[in-house]
């Protein structure tokens, strides 16, 4: 699957094979029990974070394993996002500090 990040006036295609999202489900599985707890989401704390808001905070690391350079964040947090928003082709990523703006298409 191919994931088109756009950061700003910055367009990407992400590839994350078919094969990766299906054997990364357990890591999946351990990033929501994580997110069940609750999660920063920018400047609010959300305790029971819905969908949406999770995959928000996915989007969130994505982009700041992308600005680090970290290939295995990115292709988790992308595969994360195309593995729980069935159907999304784009993420438009909030970069001012407000990912409750991040969109999803």
């Amino acid at each position: 699957m191919e994931l088109n990040i756009i950061i700003d006036d910055y367009s990407m295609n992400l590839n994350v094979p078919d094969d990766y999202i299906a054997s990364s489900e357990a890591s999946f599985a351990r990033l929501d029990a994580g997110m069940d707890e609750g999660i920063q989401l920018g400047q609010e704390w959300v305790a029971e974070p819905n969908a949406l808001q999770r995959c928000q905070a996915a989007a969130n690391r994505l982009l700041s394993a992308l600005e680090s350079h970290n290939e295995g964040l990115a292709m988790l947090s992308a595969g994360y996002i195309l593995n729980r928003r069935e159907g999304t082709q784009r993420v438009v990523i909030d970069n001012n500090g407000d990912p409750s703006r991040t969109t999803f298409e």
